[in-house]
Formats: structure tokens, C-alpha cells, sequence
């Protein structure tokens, strides 16, 4: 079979972009220390650097101490050169987030404002989002776009929601979105988005099981750092897998989903919808939130142990419950290693590093990961 050869122009883009992600992955480092990591010979380097401080792409941030000869120029990403909106849609709120190239968060903010599928609603949406941009003081031009993400199943090109109950979306467009927000625009699954945050920039996971623990439970399957989505789009929802036979109602109509027993809102009820009163009341040894926390905890370590048989790597926990389980995690450690056949601890086991707005900041680092790989 003939190969296909790369034409010269084909070739500078792969070169290019090896340097800024070697600098991405490696603040602050020279010229020299590139063209060794990537393999490419000092003027080729030093050429696409060029280039790339040209689009104000990287930095210098200094000078190196001299080790006998010139000093060599240390050289950095610029984070601020782009700039990403990511959304997250919810039955009653949306949760907004400006973040830079690096995935850190400028600034958030989350409105009241239930969903409703009309024109006034996606209107309003869109003058948010305005809003927020002209608070941030970002020039447009260096906004990349809005990643929307939905607690909803997506069709395949994820232009179109095939599955919606926890808001009425079903058949809905971006387009709905599109029409009042003048970037471009990406729907994400809420899982899907979150769970792509939490590997974000890390180097040594690659498997992952997300458990998303929000108001509706959810997840995400990420192998070899790619989102796993199923055969027909659905991988990941979590949530309705049957752990009780004929227990609770699930609000999808089926009976015993791990929803109708893991959700966030199976503990934030008792406190008036606040996530984090109940864990301060929990925190502090105050009834009924004890009660409920233990008797929570017996159905969230089958589910969680359920995930580790399945898939036998990581499990993160998210979503609004999982966000405040730092302080509970060796309990849950254990418990789950009790349930483990094969295992004598639950070390797999861990806390989201995003605890704030973890499912906008994902579904804005999709359009920075889009822009990195054209570079």
C-alpha cells in the first residue's frame, strides 16, 4: 500500500503544534530544552516560535542563568491570548464561566432562570451571556466560543438532543442557542463535559469512570483520554442502572435507578435545596442529616462499586454531592474496599478537582481543546 506523503505545509502544522503543546505541558523552558523534548533542530524551532509569538501565541518570560555562554530566553504559553464561555443548562439554573487557554477560571457566575423550551427563553440565555462577556472585559476577538452543555443525550454531530427528561429539549437544536449568541456554538452532554475537565492537563490518567452526583446522577467513560459515548450516544448514564429491583420511582418512570438513591437532591431536600448546609449540618453531627448521609452512602458505595467491576480503573466523583465529599473520602475508601472482591483498599477512588462549575468549565475547554489542535 502506497503511503501518503505530508506536503511542507502539513509538515510546519504538525511541527508547530508539537512545540506549543511541549510549552503548554512545560512553562517556562528554552529553546534549546523544545527543540531536545520534540526533536527538531534549533532553527526549526526557533522559526515556529517566531510564528507563535507572532499570533501572541507565547511569551518570553525571562532569561535563563547563564551556564557559560548567552543566556537562553525563557518562553511560555500565553493563557490570556483566548478565551473560552462554557455554559451549564439545568432544569432551574445557568451556570456560566469564563475561562483562559490554560482551563483557569476568570470568572463564573450562576443565574436563576429555569428552563423553558420558547424563544424568550434562548433570548434571555443569549443576553446573559452578553452580559457576563462585557462584565469580564474580554474583547470578542479573543473569544473562542460558548460551550453549551445540557443534562441531555445527544445525537451523533451533537447538534441535536435525541433524549431529554430532566428538561423538555427533546429535538432541540444549537441552533436555538446559536440564534441569540453571536460565537460559535458546542451542545455537550453534562457528564460528558465535566468528566472531560477532570483530565484536563493530566499527564499520568488516561481511564476514567466519572460519577456525576447532581440533582440527576450521570457519568462518563473516558479511555486512552477520549470520551467513550456508546453505540448510540448514550454511554454513561449512570443513573439508570437498577441497584434496587422494584424500589423508588426514577423520575424516567423505571423503578430502583441509582437517581432515585444517589442524586444530590436525595440530601440537599432536607435542607431546603443548599448541597452545602447539609454537609455543614452533617459536619456538624446534626440529625436528619446524619441518618440520611449513612443511609445514602449504603446505596452510592454499590453504585461506585458496581463502576470498578465494570470498568476496572479510576472512579472520580462529581457533580454538587461529589464536590463536597473531600473530607468523607477515606470513609467511602473503605467502605467501598469492603464491597471490592479483588481489592484490599478503594485508593481508585476520588474527588473531582473542579468543585465549582466543573460542567461549564468542560464544556468550554472543548472549543480550547479544538482550538490547540489547529495551532
Amino acid at each position: 500500500m502506497a503511503t501518503q506523503r505530508l506536503n511542507s505545509m502539513e509538515v510546519k502544522k504538525i511541527n508547530r503544534n508539537a512545540i506549543y503543546r511541549y510549552l503548554y505541558n512545560n512553562p517556562s523552558t528554552s529553546i534549546q530544552e523544545i527543540a531536545s523534548a520534540v526533536n527538531l533542530s534549533l532553527p526549526t524551532v526557533t522559526q515556529n516560535l517566531k510564528e507563535l509569538q507572532e499570533r501572541e501565541l507565547i511569551i518570553e518570560t525571562g532569561l535563563f542563568e547563564s551556564t557559560g555562554g548567552r543566556k537562553a530566553k525563557a518562553m511560555a504559553c500565553n493563557n490570556t491570548a483566548k478565551f473560552s464561555i462554557g455554559l451549564d443548562v439545568t432544569r432551574n439554573h445557568v451556570g456560566i464561566v469564563a475561562i483562559d487557554l490554560s482551563g483557569r477560571i476568570v470568572k463564573n457566575i450562576r443565574h436563576q432562570y429555569p428552563f423553558n423550551n420558547t424563544k424568550t427563553y434562548f433570548l434571555g440565555v443569549g443576553g446573559l451571556v452578553e452580559d457576563f462577556i462585557a462584565d469580564c472585559a474580554i474583547e470578542p476577538g479573543k473569544i473562542l466560543g460558548v460551550g453549551i452543555a445540557l443534562p441531555a443525550i445527544l445525537e451523533a454531530g451533537r447538534q441535536t438532543v435525541s433524549y431529554a427528561t430532566v428538561i423538555d429539549f427533546q429535538g432541540g437544536n444549537v441552533r436555538q442557542f446559536a440564534e441569540h449568541i453571536p460565537y460559535e456554538c458546542v451542545l455537550s452532554n453534562d457528564a460528558n463535559a465535566a468528566g472531560f475537565a477532570e483530565l484536563w492537563r493530566e499527564q499520568d490518567l488516561n481511564n476514567v469512570v466519572y460519577l456525576s452526583l447532581n440533582n440527576s446522577v450521570g457519568g462518563s467513560i473516558i479511555v486512552d483520554n477520549q470520551i467513550y459515548t456508546g453505540q448510540n450516544h448514550r454511554s454513561g448514564e449512570f443513573g439508570h442502572m437498577t441497584i434496587v429491583p422494584g424500589g423508588r420511582t426514577c423520575y424516567c418512570g423505571q423503578k430502583g435507578c441509582v437517581d432515585a438513591y444517589c442524586s444530590a437532591r436525595i440530601l440537599s431536600d432536607s435542607t431546603q435545596g443548599s448541597i452545602s448546609e447539609f454537609f455543614e449540618l452533617l459536619r456538624a453531627g446534626h440529625e436528619p442529616q446524619k441518618t440520611l448521609w449513612e443511609e445514602y452512602l449504603v446505596y452510592l458505595v454499590v453504585a461506585i462499586n458496581n463502576l470498578r467491576m465494570l470498568y476496572d480503573c479510576d472512579v472520580i466523583l462529581g457533580g454538587y454531592a461529589g464536590a463536597n465529599m473531600e473530607e468523607h473520602i477515606d470513609t467511602l475508601q473503605e467502605l467501598v474496599a469492603r464491597k471490592n472482591t479483588f481489592e484490599a483498599d478503594g485508593s481508585y477512588l476520588r474527588v473531582c478537582k473542579y468543585k465549582l462549575e466543573a460542567t461549564a468549565v468542560g464544556a468550554a475547554l472543548e472549543l480550547v481543546a479544538g482550538f490547540i489542535d489547529n495551532i
